[in-house]
């Protein structure tokens, strides 16, 4: 009777188990379904990235993200190295985001009937895709940004309410104007002691040289209190989070039903409103009529409008506007209004900039050739062939284009090998479609797609246009490489031309500055070392490996200290290289003191089997502002390249300059005016990469490089590669004739430099960069909005903004750093200070230390490439003396 009950009891059991376990994957596989469907919705799809100066909390509100919208089920800590971005061990040790990291997820959350769960929900929005990428705000890893910010949509700029404006939220800034990448701004850390979101917004209008459309205030308790939530002018309301908790469910007020005791809140909130609807009038015609419909009341216009206004004034970058959003994400406030802002101001793929792009040598635009608006050179209709017969063949050629895309980063995983992340412009990329690589010519096959959620992944059948995703296995994309597929194309030669070049605008790679020399352990461990360093470059085209040719040391260079820091780990730890990196140097340049004789150099010498031979007159001389370069002749180039100019004409060289015809222009069959300009430039830059006296390269340098082509070219004796030697071999020996006799100067690289302290620490910092750095101080500005950008150039196109007519809340913790300037008040020691500087980059290795160090690890700092200047003096015989070693 029990054995039967129990069996009975066991039976009911494993049905309900059976059911439960049949519903949740009934329920999985329609998410699954849905979350397709999404996917592959143009109009549903947000391509975004966050960037920001370092410590503003990116990765801390991307979790916040990630958590509310149900991708994970527990908020990750930076501090705790839990974060699901931060993956990298590297990255958890020391707290930073040092690679960028792409996760997609759904807002509002996906669910089988589109109602949002345990979250509130503030929008009624339809679930959208988000691509997101969070990337580094470490000035060592700028070229992260830069490479994420190629392949983005949108963009979310995150501010610190406490530090404001600072550095490097300048720089992403601009280079984010540079790709017309429309943004939002979100001032985090409102619940710190010091927190200023009104004079965080006037920084962000004298600085980023942009109109803040203030969509949230701050909501202070009481109006004095600490940070409980946030008060929505445009749909005049209030958000209030609870204290401590997880954040996923809030209070939503209306301002009518506000407490007395928020009255003044209340008052903020439509002061906001109106601020909003005057400021957006300013520069959308719809919402003036809007205004009117409404008989002139800011606060009847409905809150719909109000973002569709906001929208089209965010696509429209020319009205220079950008929204603004408040929070404090460590405390769980104010995550869920931004990515509604996200999915409801930033453009889907389809809104976005068309893709620039270079057929056959013609620049254009990729839907204008997909539409058969651009026609490359040379490919047009003939003589022989009719307008419509060209038309025809030209639609059937854009028919069989399936896909284009853009390499944008290539990362090393030990169990799959290279994974290459792509963002998809045109068609949809197959699994195991041959895609044909059009900066290499060479065509590789997609075994598999994937879809990246961090460092977890999903396989995918395709990833359609506006997608993001990434192609495992490929051995030769790097980042900038276009792939495409064809119908139809050559696995070897690939793509009919003019197609087999298109190539859509490349990622551009900063110069390096710091370098430092990597040897192996052992003769036997030479090759692994250098296959790793191959691995490394790929991964990151912002370090350069490099080998000194009177050392033989090979040397690898990056972006700064930091950045080779990390160089260093990922090759020896995660790589398992075998091989040890000698200390941080400095990449310096020489430069020659006086002009040299014309040295003429016949080469003559067997090249590949044939022979070659070739001559030349070389001339160097100093190369300053006052330098002229006569263009007069068709046949003269000029051009300036790696800080030096060169310079070649084609003349007759006789004693008598009266006896002298003037050349008709005649070449042998094999040669043309352009190659010669190419072989001859090339020779001289060959020769401008070692000096005489420091073998360091050459800089403001003026090579003018003479040709007679009836003395200096010997018919099919003389090729490309005959023209380059002479002209290298020429240039080398008016360079060793002029240092010799005259010596050479030493360039060093000078930094602008933007150093951001506390009030107390001043004196300190400014006393050490004078005096122990050989620095010159430039400026003492207050962190506010008197000060501008020092380190980051502006670009000419963006206007200055009356700060008189931008709209800020009140700050209710104490005078701002203006008002106690102007009011003669004593500053206050915990008062951020900008310290504007020019520095030898040789005096900013370990400066990040010695900084904090001195103001007790609460300073930061930024610098930017300004120019070689020479070196003079004591630091002269000092580094002479360290270079040569004696």
């Amino acid at each position: 009777m029990q054995c039967g009950r129990a069996s009975s009891r066991f039976n009911r059991t494993a049905s309900r188990s059976l059911f439960v376990c049949g519903t949740r994957r009934g329920f999985r596989v329609a998410l699954q379904r849905k979350a397709q469907d999404v996917s592959t919705d143009v109009s549903r799809t947000r391509n975004i990235g966050i960037i920001a100066h370092i410590d503003a909390g990116k990765t801390t509100t991307t979790e916040r993200m990630l958590y509310y919208s149900g991708h994970t089920r527990r908020i990750g800590n930076v501090d705790e190295g839990s974060t699901v971005t931060d993956f990298l061990p590297a990255e958890r040790a020391r707290g930073v985001t040092i690679q960028s990291a792409a996760i997609s997820f759904h807002w509002p959350p996906l669910s089988v009937g589109d109602s949002q769960k345990g979250s509130t929900n503030t929008s009624n929005l339809v679930p959208h895709n988000i691509n997101l990428i969070d990337t580094p705000g470490h000035a060592d890893f700028t070229f992260e940004v830069l490479r994420s910010l190629r392949i983005l949509d949108g963009a979310v700029c995150i501010l610190d309410g406490v530090a404001g404006v600072e550095a490097q939220t300048e720089k992403v800034w601009y280079q984010a104007a540079k790709y017309y990448i429309p943004k939002i701004i979100y001032i985090n850390k409102l619940d710190r002691d010091g927190a200023a979101f009104g004079e965080t917004v006037k920084q962000i209008a004298a600085r980023l040289h942009t109109w803040p459309a203030v969509c949230q205030v701050p909501w202070w308790e009481g109006g004095k209190g600490h940070f409980i939530g946030l008060g929505d002018a445009i749909g005049l309301r209030a958000f209030r989070w609870t204290e401590g908790g997880d954040g996923k469910g809030f209070q939503v007020i209306s301002i009518d039903d506000l407490p007395s005791s928020e009255a003044g809140f209340a008052q903020e909130i439509k002061k906001a409103r109106r601020a909003l609807v005057e400021l957006l009038s300013e520069h959308d015609e719809q919402m003036v009529e809007k205004y009117l419909e409404v008989d002139e009341d800011h606060l009847a216009i409905e809150s719909q409008d109000i973002i569709k206004s906001l929208r089209r004034c965010v696509l429209n970058q020319s009205s220079n506007i950008v929204p603004l959003f408040a929070g404090a994400s460590f405390q769980n406030m104010g995550v869920q209004p931004l990515l509604d802002a996200v999915v409801q101001l930033l453009p889907s793929p389809n809104e976005a900039p068309d893709p620039e792009i270079n057929l056959g040598g013609v620049e254009g635009t990729l839907s204008g050739l997909l539409s058969r608006r651009m026609v490359p050179a040379g490919i047009g209709p003939t003589s022989k062939t009719s307008i419509a017969k060209f038309k025809k063949q030209g639609a059937i050629l854009i028919q069989n284009l399936e896909s284009c895309a853009l390499a944008f980063k290539v990362v090393h995983d030990p169990r799959r090998g290279a994974l290459v992340y792509v963002r998809v412009y045109s068609g949809s990329i197959q699994r195991q479609s041959m895609l044909f690589n059009t900066n290499l010519q060479v065509s590789e096959r997609a075994p598999q797609l994937l879809k990246m959620y961090a460092s977890d992944s999903i396989q995918i059948d395709a990833i359609p246009a506006g997608q993001i995703g990434v192609i495992p296995g490929l051995k030769y994309a790097r980042t900038g490489d276009t792939l495409i597929s064809y119908t139809g194309a050559n696995p070897k030669s690939g793509p009919p031309a003019p197609l087999n070049t298109l190539q859509l605008r490349p990622i551009e790679v900063p110069p390096a500055v710091f370098f430092s020399s990597v040897e192996p352990r052992s003769m036997s461990e030479e090759k692994a070392v250098k296959s790793a360093l191959e691995l490394l470059v790929r991964e990151d085209p912002s370090l350069q490996v490099s080998e000194d040719e009177e050392s033989g040391q090979t040397l690898l260079s990056g972006m700064g200290e930091f950045h080779l820091e990390i160089a260093r780990d990922r090759l020896v730890n995660d790589m398992k290289a075998k091989a040890a990196m000698g200390k941080i140097e400095i990449a310096y340049r020489e430069s020659i003191l006086e002009a040299s004789s014309p040295d003429i150099y016949v080469f003559e010498k067997e090249q590949g089997g044939k022979q070659g031979r070739a001559s030349c007159i070389a001339h160097v001389e100093p190369l300053s502002e006052t330098t002229r370069v006569p263009l007069d002749d068709p046949y003269t180039y000029s051009a300036y390249e790696e800080g030096n100019r060169i310079t070649i004409s084609f003349k007759p060289v006789t004693d008598d300059a009266s006896e002298a015809e003037p050349w008709d222009g005649d070449l042998p069959p094999h040669l043309s005016i352009p190659l010669i300009h190419s072989a001859l430039k090339n020779g001289a830059l060959a020769a401008l990469s070692r000096g005489i006296n420091y073998a360091f390269q050459l800089h403001n340098t003026h090579v003018i490089l003479t040709l007679d082509p009836r003395k200096h070219i010997f018919g099919t004796e003389t090729t490309s590669a005959a023209l380059s030697s002479a002209a290298r071999l020429a240039t080398k020996a008016a360079l060793k004739a002029t240092a010799l006799e005259n010596g050479s100067a030493l360039m060093e690289l000078v930094m602008n430099v933007t150093v951001s302290v506390d009030e107390a620490s001043l004196g300190a910092v400014v006393n050490d960069i004078s005096s122990s750095r050989g620095g010159h101080i430039m400026s003492l500005d207050d962190a506010d909005v008197t000060s501008g950008p020092a380190v980051n150039s502006i670009p000419e196109s963006l206007p200055s903004i009356d700060i008189g007519k931008v709209y800020a809340p009140p700050d209710p913790f104490g005078s701002s750093a203006s008002q106690t300037r102007d009011q003669g008040v004593a500053a206050d020691s915990s008062r951020q200070r900008n310290i504007t500087a020019r520095v030898p980059l040789k005096e900013m290795v370990g400066y990040l230390k010695h900084l904090r160090s001195l103001t007790g690890g609460r300073g930061t700092f930024v610098m930017s490439a300004d120019r070689f200047e020479r070196v003079v003096g004591q630091r002269e015989k000092v580094l002479v003396k360290e270079l040569r070693g004696f």
